[in-house]
């Protein structure tokens, strides 16, 4: 009889296997989700640390955050500006108003502003186009900073217009790439129409971010899954989110997951993706949960916030804002405990450039077969 020998998955062998640049399997990556034992963590997350240093040094980029617009078209379960939620702030703010907080968050010493709003039915029309394009060449103009785009599913008019106001990202979160787990999650929306825009803009010669949410009732599987699918995308940002429960949401019942699997999902995303970024996000934790993402090999700090000037969070609409935390100046004491540095604008524009310029010719070299 012919004894099958099943190899055993080694946990030092897979991460020397990261280190040295090679794919993981489906296998290996459900492995990693899988630990619990505290000295495997702080394995993972040494090892998640050395990819990023060794791409990065200890630069970490920094990006401010206007969530200009808190009106949605849409009804999710999870989000707390949904439609059908009567408890939540709805404003919508002036382009002047933008580009006040803009400025304000250009001279604190951020490296990218990120203009976020619900699907606003405002900005949808030809009309509303047009204003969102020209918001954006406004703060491209007074902030000299790079912009993100974070509209909700974009047409390839508004993409159109608003990369040739300058915008250089746009941002579309699929929070999972689990078809039937995404009907619960974004009721009565499409899964191919939010997934094909982001392809849509990468087609244009934008950078994407693609993110998922956990918490949600995904399996590890499914988190592995969402992995792949960022891979083929060919994101050059990747994030993952825990869920907070928000009043008034379908889900303000369900539990918020311990944080763990979110650093867990953060190293990995360090180990499959070296020199791509990967944020912290201060919009679920706030500046106390900072440092742990930061250990965890993230590389680019989100969500910072100008206090006082009535803007809003998405996870957590208020936490830390006022208080002056969400900010540049706030931060900096975590980086220099950790011995990290923010980058300069300098190397943030490099690190822009060089990925566009791969992605056209990588687009070029598409058109001519």
């Amino acid at each position: 009889m012919i004894k099958t020998i099943r190899c055993q998955i080694s946990l030092n062998d897979i991460l020397d296997k990261a280190l040295n640049g090679f794919v993981l399997s489906r296998e290996e990556v459900i492995f990693l989700l899988k630990l619990s034992r505290k000295q495997d963590l702080k394995e993972l997350f040494r090892v998640a640390r050395l990819i990023r240093e060794k791409h990065f040094s200890n630069k970490i980029f920094l990006y401010g955050f206007i969530y200009f617009s808190t009106w949605c078209r849409n009804d999710c379960s999870f989000c707390f500006y949904r439609r059908t939620n009567s408890l939540p702030h709805r404003y919508r703010k002036s382009p002047e108003e933008i580009l006040q907080a803009a400025v304000s968050l250009a001279n604190s010493g951020v490296h990218l502003i990120d203009l976020t709003m619900g699907e606003d039915p405002y900005f949808r029309d030809r009309k509303g186009v047009a204003e969102l394009a020209h918001i954006v060449r406004e703060v491209k103009r007074l902030t000299n900073l790079h912009v993100m785009i974070s509209p909700g599913v974009a047409s390839e008019k508004m993409l159109q217009e608003v990369m040739k106001a300058g915008a250089d990202w746009y941002a579309c979160y699929q929070e999972t790439h689990n078809r039937n787990l995404f009907t619960k999650l974004r009721l009565s929306q499409s899964y191919d129409l939010r997934y094909h825009s982001k392809k849509t803009a990468l087609e244009l010669g934008m950078l994407a971010e693609e993110g998922i949410m956990v918490g949600v009732g995904e399996s590890w599987s499914d988190i592995a899954t969402s992995l792949e699918k960022m891979n083929m995308l060919g994101a050059q940002q990747v994030r993952v989110m825990s869920f907070v429960p928000q009043d008034g949401s379908a889900m303000s019942e369900w539990p918020t997951p311990n944080r763990q699997v979110e650093l867990k999902v953060i190293a990995i995303l360090r180990l499959l993706f070296h020199d791509r970024l990967i944020p912290a996000s201060l919009d679920v934790d706030g500046i106390e949960g900072l440092q742990a993402r930061l250990n965890a090999g993230a590389n680019v700090i989100t969500s910072l916030i100008p206090p006082y000037m009535g803007l809003a969070g998405v996870a957590q609409s208020t936490k830390d804002i006022n208080q002056g935390a969400r900010t540049v100046k706030g931060i900096l004491p975590v980086l220099k405990d950790l011995d990290l540095k923010a980058a300069s604008k300098k190397e943030y524009k490099n690190w822009v450039l060089n990925k566009r310029s791969s992605l056209t010719i990588h687009c070029m070299s598409e058109i001519g077969g």
